[in-house]
């Protein structure tokens, strides 16, 4: 996440990666980017064994000094001048935990939750084209819709492993924090859950919810058009691996897309 429309793309570092290989921008800066649309699959929900297909779309967009990223249902506006520096506003949904099977299924259902906050970056070394370069991030976001009342920061860095005009490869790690309320909505199970669901009661407390690792990588068919993938998987960890949740699913929690990409 991560995450929503899972934030399929940990650290969002998915078309950014591509950004050093982007359309050189219009001699009036007016706007360019890249735009991403495919198929992808995620966990059902967080600590979810089965998996599901979702819609796979991106895009990171450029007018003047404002660079606009979006990645599933999360959408964050880097303000920063600075080539180097990132730093903005993000909001995005978390999708609900509702119509699942086995015994997570008798636990209340979750709604769709809105959780806005922002980020700041800084991109260390790296040669013209970005290759060689280590992005550092950090994010915090906060349910603003009341579903999970929760704080969520994410720490993450990418390597651009290698950059060149028709191909590109990246690999990141993140982790995460959860305050209390987050845990105990989505990993907490009360004594009136327990005896619905046949889940031990369980309460979870704040602290790192994963640790993770991916793989981004892209080629360019032409000037415009091209092919961008990612694999990567997160791992459960403290009282949310603990979970009656997780152990009912599994703590690994794999990812993975492929989508066809325009660049103007």
């Amino acid at each position: 996440m991560r995450v929503a429309l899972p934030i399929l793309l940990a650290g969002g570092a998915v078309l950014s990666s591509t950004s050093a290989n982007a359309q050189s921008a219009p001699p009036d800066n007016g706007p360019h980017g890249i735009v991403a649309i495919g198929a992808g699959v995620v966990p059902e929900y967080d600590g979810a064994e089965d998996l599901r297909a979702i819609p796979f779309v991106q895009a990171d967009l450029h007018w003047g000094d404002i660079n606009l990223e979006i990645r599933g249902l999360r959408v964050r506006a880097d303000l920063a001048s600075d080539p180097r520096l990132s730093i903005g506003p993000v909001i995005g949904a978390r999708l609900p935990r509702s119509d699942v099977d086995g015994a997570v299924g008798l636990l209340p259902e979750i709604d769709t939750a809105i959780e806005a906050g922002g980020f700041i970056g800084y991109r260390f070394g790296g040669d013209e084209s970005g290759q060689g370069s280590l992005a550092m991030e950090l994010s915090v976001v906060h349910d603003v819709s009341g579903v999970h009342d929760g704080l969520l920061a994410t720490a993450s860095a990418s390597y651009a492993a290698v950059r060149r005009d028709d191909f590109f490869l990246s690999l990141d790690a993140q982790t995460t924090w959860v305050n209390q309320d987050y845990a105990r909505t989505y990993f907490g199970v009360t004594p009136a859950d327990s005896a619905a669901s046949g889940l031990a009661a369980y309460s979870p407390g704040s602290g790192i919810k994963d640790v993770g690792v991916g793989v981004t990588a892209g080629y360019w068919f032409s000037e415009r058009f091209g092919v961008t993938g990612r694999v990567g998987a997160n791992y459960l960890v403290g009282d949310i691996a603990d979970s009656p949740v997780t152990e009912d699913g599994r703590r690994w929690q794999p990812s993975g897309g492929l989508s066809i990409a325009y660049r103007f």
